[in-house]
């Protein structure tokens, strides 16, 4: 599954404590992304909290303290509604908001070693 697609879960996961079998918790597997991808006064907020451009809700910490290890281990932790939710919010930002996706790539993968691999899948992802 894509590696850097978790890098912009936005609310759909605070990747808090790790559970039992060592994924990170579902306390938010059941978030709406759908309502934060449909409205940029929500989704805008995540994604500045991301960059170190503004203010943080406790998710969007949380979210921040576990992106690196997330793109390291091709997010192993996640668990199956982190991913899918994540690929949606992923394939709106890569097809709505590209100004802010070039941002996030350029602080989380200046290499581009994580986004190439399924930058153009994501692109496709049309909503």
């Amino acid at each position: 599954m894509n590696s850097f697609t978790v890098l912009c879960l936005f609310g759909l996961v605070a990747l808090a404590v790790a559970r039992p079998d060592g994924k990170y918790t579902d306390r938010y597997d059941n978030f709406n992304v759908g309502q934060i991808i449909g409205n940029r006064r929500l989704l805008v907020p995540y994604i500045k909290c991301v960059l170190d451009q503004g203010k943080c809700t406790p998710e969007g910490k949380e979210l921040k303290s576990h992106i690196r290890e997330a793109l390291e281990q091709d997010c192993a932790k996640c668990t199956k509604p982190q991913r899918d939710g994540t690929r949606l919010v992923l394939g709106h930002l890569i097809n709505h908001e590209v100004d802010y996706w070039n941002e996030l790539k350029a602080k989380y993968d200046p290499k581009n070693l994580y986004a190439s691999k399924h930058e153009q899948e994501l692109r496709e992802l049309k909503q």
